[in-house]
C-alpha cells in the first residue's frame, strides 16, 4: 500500500491525502475493474507513441491532425505539450496544423532549445508553405521566453509570428482554459 501511495503521488496534482484516498477506492475495487485499469493503462504506454512531423501523442504516424487534408497548412499553433492542443480544438475556431515542443526554454531546469523540438519546427517551416505561426505557450516567464526565442529563430523565414492574446490568465495552464477563453485568446494574438 505505502508503495502504491507513493507512485500515486508522483502523479500532477496528487498530494499525499488524494494519494491514499485513490489507494483506498483502488483496494476496494473489485478483482475485474482494478484489472480493466491496469490493462488500460498498460495498453496505452504501448500503443501512444509521438507523431513523427508535429511530435503530438498518436496510436498512429502521422497523426490525425497531420493527416487531416481540410486543416490549412499555411497556419501552424506550436504549444508545449499534447494536452494543449485539446483546448484549442475544443473551440472549433482553430483549422490549421500543430507543432508541439514537449517543454518550454527553462536554463535553470536544464531545458534548452537541444531539448525542445525547435529544429523539426524549423525544418517544416522552411520547405512547408507556412505563412503564419502561432506560438501558444503558456503565460508564464518560461513561456514567454520560448515564444520571444522562437519568434528570432521564425522571422528570418518570412513567416508572420504571432502569439496568443492574454486573455488566458497569467500563470495558467492551456489545458485548464475554457473554450471561449481560448477563443478570445486565439482571436486577439498580436506578433511578436
Amino acid at each position: 500500500m505505502t508503495r502504491l501511495i507513493d507512485e500515486l503521488k508522483r502523479l500532477p496534482g496528487v498530494g499525499s491525502k488524494s494519494a491514499q484516498r485513490i489507494a483506498f477506492y483502488l483496494l476496494k475495487m473489485e478483482d475485474g475493474a482494478a484489472e480493466r485499469l491496469a490493462g488500460a493503462i498498460r495498453e496505452m504506454k504501448q500503443a501512444i507513441r509521438l507523431c513523427d512531423v508535429c511530435h503530438n501523442v498518436t496510436e498512429t504516424s502521422p497523426c490525425g491532425y497531420c493527416e487531416d487534408a481540410s486543416r490549412d497548412p499555411h497556419l501552424m499553433c506550436v504549444v508545449e505539450d499534447p494536452a494543449s492542443i485539446v483546448p484549442i480544438e475544443k473551440t472549433g475556431h482553430f483549422r490549421g496544423r500543430y507543432h508541439v515542443l514537449h517543454g518550454v526554454l527553462s536554463p535553470l531546469h536544464g531545458v534548452g532549445p537541444e531539448q525542445l523540438r525547435i529544429e523539426s519546427l524549423i525544418e517544416r517551416v522552411k520547405v512547408g508553405d507556412v505563412q503564419e505561426v502561432i506560438v501558444a505557450t503558456n503565460p508564464t516567464v518560461e513561456g514567454e521566453t520560448t515564444a520571444v526565442y522562437l519568434s528570432k529563430l521564425l522571422k528570418p523565414l518570412g513567416v508572420n509570428v504571432t502569439r496568443i492574446a492574454m486573455g488566458v490568465p497569467v500563470g495558467s495552464e492551456l489545458e485548464y482554459v475554457d473554450a471561449a477563453t481560448m477563443t478570445k485568446a486565439m482571436d486577439g494574438r498580436k506578433a511578436i
